[in-house]
């Protein structure tokens, strides 16, 4: 289980968009493709305006789902990395140390920081994972049953 542990901290690492899935008051479910920046294998950030639909639906219901997966990889190749957590917008006074967390490294024209002018539509989210699981062809999953499955990891990395 460790390499697939491996295999899906190296899927999230690579890829920079999620679909975020999300549920509104009445039940009807929403998926974003949404660009975000990954933070101890635990903590998913990205931008997003208040008012988009989905922000809506994590102030009602902050459960989420999130699939990570390369879209250009090809039929029976690529991995998938199924993620389930609670979002909210980063409190403000947690700004300063989410922001430089999540843009560590990130282009310059990427980066939001608390001093981003508020005429900006978009506040910092914050994902925080409470269960991964990955993608696992049947062909590659050794049972004999063929069938696609989605095998448990966990993705931080414990301290030797």
């Amino acid at each position: 289980m460790a390499d697939l542990a491996e295999l899906a901290r190296r899927t999230l690492a690579s890829n920079r968009f999620m679909v975020l899935g999300t549920v509104d008051s009445s039940g009807r479910p929403r998926v974003s493709p949404v660009w975000f920046s990954l933070v101890d294998h635990h903590d998913l950030y990205w931008l997003s305006s208040p008012e988009a639909h989905h922000s809506r639906n994590i102030a009602e219901r902050p459960e989420v789902s999130v699939v990570v997966f390369d879209s250009t990889a090809d039929p029976h190749t690529g991995q998938a990395v199924y993620l389930e957590a609670i979002a909210a917008r980063v409190p403000e006074g947690e700004l300063g140390d989410a922001c430089a967390e999540a843009f560590e490294g990130v282009e310059d024209e990427l980066t939001f920081t608390p001093e981003t002018p508020q005429n900006e539509p978009f506040v910092l989210y914050r994902a925080r994972v409470t269960a991964a699981e990955i993608h696992v062809r049947g062909r590659d999953f050794g049972d004999g049953s063929g069938s696609d499955q989605r095998v448990p990891v966990a993705l931080r990395v414990s301290p030797d």
